[in-house]
């Protein structure tokens, strides 16, 4: 009996933690006139903390709206410009992870059809007993098929290949002493070609058939506990129905907005419906636009960081 009381306890504090979190729509401050592209705001706390969200959601099925990817070639710019440069379309949004060296993309990216970043599959051992071998992966991404149906998949990418690969499942990361991942590799055989119009790499998937499925373990994007971290995020994910869910949570900001875990992130999203959802790039990068104008600020000090690549909606 007592256990069954503590275990009651413990799911009414879960529901009602969980429950502070209310969106409240706010197209019209947006100007946004196109009955199928929503925006909504968060209001109170989220898990006792002080939180700030946005998300916009697309009914992908309505022809009038163009949805892909822009990209710059080892530069890097803010979400802002990226909005001058595609003459002010309804949403602009930071997207893939990358390199500050060579200011480029290490996520698959695709746009019109074409693949223009690829997917970086080899992490070079560390230690004494991983000297000399690399642990190889695929990376997931999140792409709208040529027959408009939004899909996730874990992705395999070579520049040498007109197309990209993947497969529904997470691979389990293996390790060899080769330096590349080749796509004849007896691990990979579940790949496919992937005919996507559009495709943003990311990571760690949060969403799997409708259920909190976060594969960072397989995809090794977050070491140790960090995926438990409190930080700003960027995160795509979809409806059975076709409404793209994109989400922006605002962070770093003690107070005023602290962020959120992967796992809130994917339970924010599951609670918004979604089927299947994708981490992307957050921290400093995390930036959203609707119709020119921020929704969360940005947490670097200098406002908006540069990026190489945005996903747009017009």
């Amino acid at each position: 009996m007592k256990t069954t009381l503590l275990l009651f306890i413990s799911i009414c504090i879960f529901f009602n933690t969980n429950a502070q979190i209310k969106w409240k729509e706010v197209t019209s401050e947006y100007a946004i006139t196109n009955k199928s592209v929503k925006v909504f705001e968060s209001e109170g706390n989220y898990n006792d903390s002080a939180f700030r969200a946005f998300y916009v959601q697309i009914n992908t099925k309505d022809k009038s709206l163009s949805l892909g990817m822009d990209t710059t070639v080892k530069r890097r710019i803010t979400p802002l410009q990226f909005n001058a440069r595609l003459n002010n379309p309804l949403v602009v949004v930071n997207a893939s992870f990358f390199e500050f060296s060579n200011n480029t993309n290490v996520n698959v990216i695709v746009k019109d059809g074409n693949t223009v970043a690829y997917n970086m599959h080899n992490i070079t051992g560390k230690g004494k007993r991983d000297t000399l071998t690399y642990l190889h992966i695929l990376g997931g991404a999140i792409g709208m098929t040529k027959s408009g149906k939004l899909d996730i998949g874990y992705t395999y990418t070579d520049s040498s290949l007109a197309k990209v690969y993947f497969q529904s499942e997470p691979l389990i990361p293996f390790r060899d002493s080769s330096a590349t991942l080749v796509l004849s590799n007896a691990n990979i055989k579940n790949l496919k070609p992937w005919n996507v119009k559009w495709a943003v790499g990311g990571g760690p998937v949060l969403i799997r058939d409708a259920q909190i499925h976060i594969t960072n373990e397989e995809e090794r994007k977050f070491a140790g506990k960090a995926i438990k971290d409190r930080h700003p995020r960027t995160a795509m994910g979809y409806t059975k129905n076709g409404e793209l869910i994109i989400m922006a949570i605002q962070g770093r900001m003690k107070g005023i907005a602290v962020g959120a875990t992967l796992g809130e992130t994917a339970a924010l999203l599951l609670d918004l419906g979604c089927y299947e959802a994708i981490n992307l790039d957050g921290g400093g990068s995390s930036c959203m636009l609707v119709n020119g104008k921020e929704t969360i600020k940005p947490s670097d000090p200098t406002g908006e960081r540069p990026v190489p690549a945005v996903f747009y909606v017009q």
